[in-house]
């Protein structure tokens, strides 16, 4: 008399498992656990950290390894979990029909070895990026306490050095994690050129965007440069589907000085999202942006009502119609006022320019005719810039989403 269907998986559901927990038992590793757990599901599987760093792979040959790493079509996606905590994901591209149960036991198992493995370097990471956030907000007291608490954590910050803020914001729906996954590639960018780099992501306000701060102890000038360069080239190679918005700082001389530069590479961060031909400024780079850095730094409030005098209006029009009038503004001062010019540069008519142009005055109750109206608003334009608010675009296609528009400093950022 054969078994009940119920009862002959749940046998063959613990057969399988007894070569992982043999692994789990003779403390063979990760790899081998997972390799175990291949086995188990009848399926590729690749295990990665939350930071985004490949732990192990089981695949039957490169391109399936490859597939999982791309998170392809066919790939599932499992949370790995201890307790509340999330400790990394499970990418699975099952060959058969691993049941239900199974599949939660495997995770179980696979997230508590990635606890063990990970949990002393997750534990030294997060001491190290509370530090870097002390520093990059001023905090990390006197510099001779902040030199000696960076050493403990491996972090030499006794000739400062320069930051680096990296932004993504994803061009379609972005699955779970991608933030960590954001995090990770930042960071293994900066460090190709700058080994001693370290990242953070900023917490953000909206639901559209990933900050990351990357310190890079010591770094001057040109060190920081090429960090830069290859942050860039890793965040094209390794994300798809996202754009991105890069601030580089001056070099800070000692650790009191890496909050100034880590201002400077935020207002050189919201400069460069208004530039789409470039995806990276340097701070000497922002021209007379420069000027309205104090102004962010000591009395944001007053760079608000700045610029909500001048050209929030135009934002909010856009963002409710759909329009261009932001944009056709830019286009408008940086053809000095010229209308045809500004119609070439927009492949728009000239009726449409000047139609657009009087709706400006409307809203803002500023003439782009007289200098004064040109220069208030030039200067609302780069307020907007420099508070991190973008003008309408990107995605607007997740829930919470605003347009794309961008939190100003101090207000979710």
């Amino acid at each position: 008399m054969s078994m009940p269907a119920a009862t002959a998986q749940a046998a063959i559901d613990l057969a399988a498992l007894d070569s992982i927990t043999a692994a789990l038992e003779s403390g063979a590793g990760l790899p081998a656990v997972v390799r175990a757990a291949e086995r188990a599901l009848d399926a590729s599987l690749a295990v990665i950290d939350r930071s985004g760093v490949v732990l192990a792979v089981a695949a039957r040959s490169p391109s399936d390894e490859q597939r999982l790493l791309a998170a392809a079509h066919g790939v599932e996606s499992h949370e790995l979990r201890v307790a509340d905590r999330a400790v990394g994901q499970l990418r699975m591209g099952a060959r058969s029909h691993p049941g239900p149960g199974l599949v939660r036991l495997v995770l179980t198992l696979i997230a508590s070895e990635v606890e063990r493995v990970r949990g002393p370097a997750l534990a030294t990471e997060e001491a190290s990026a509370g530090f870097v956030a002390a520093l990059l907000a001023g905090e990390a007291g006197e510099p001779a306490l902040a030199v000696a608490r960076g050493r403990e954590l491996g972090i030499e910050v006794e000739a400062g050095g320069s930051v680096v803020v990296a932004r993504a914001h994803p061009l379609a729906l972005a699955d779970e994690g991608w933030r960590e996954r954001f995090l990770g590639v930042a960071q293994r960018g900066a460090r190709a050129a700058a080994p001693g780099s370290i990242a953070i992501l900023r917490p953000r306000g909206d639901a559209l965007t990933a900050e990351a701060v990357v310190l890079l102890p010591g770094a001057g000038e040109d060190a920081a440069a090429r960090a830069v360069d290859a942050l860039v080239r890793e965040l094209h190679a390794a994300l798809t589907g996202f754009s991105f918005a890069v601030g580089r700082s001056r070099r800070a001389a000692q650790p009191g000085e890496i909050g100034r530069a880590a201002n400077e590479a935020l207002l050189a961060a919201n400069v460069a999202e208004g530039h789409a031909e470039r995806d990276a400024l340097a701070f000497e780079e922002t021209g007379a942006y420069r000027l309205l850095l104090s102004a962010m730094s000591e009395d944001p409030a007053e760079l608000q009502r700045f610029y909500a005098e001048t050209v929030e209006p135009l934002v909010a029009y856009d963002e409710q119609y759909e329009t261009d009038l932001v944009k056709t503004l830019e286009s408008f001062l940086e053809a000095d006022g010229n209308v045809a010019g500004t119609a070439q540069r927009l492949f728009t008519h000239r009726h449409t320019i000047r139609y657009r142009l009087e709706r400006v005055r409307d809203l803002s109750g500023l003439d782009v005719g007289s200098s004064d109206g040109r220069e208030k608003l030039s200067l609302g334009l780069k307020a907007m810039r420099v508070l991190g608010i973008a003008a309408r675009g990107g995605p607007a296609t997740e829930a919470g989403s605003a347009g794309g528009r961008v939190s100003a400093p101090g207000r979710g950022r």
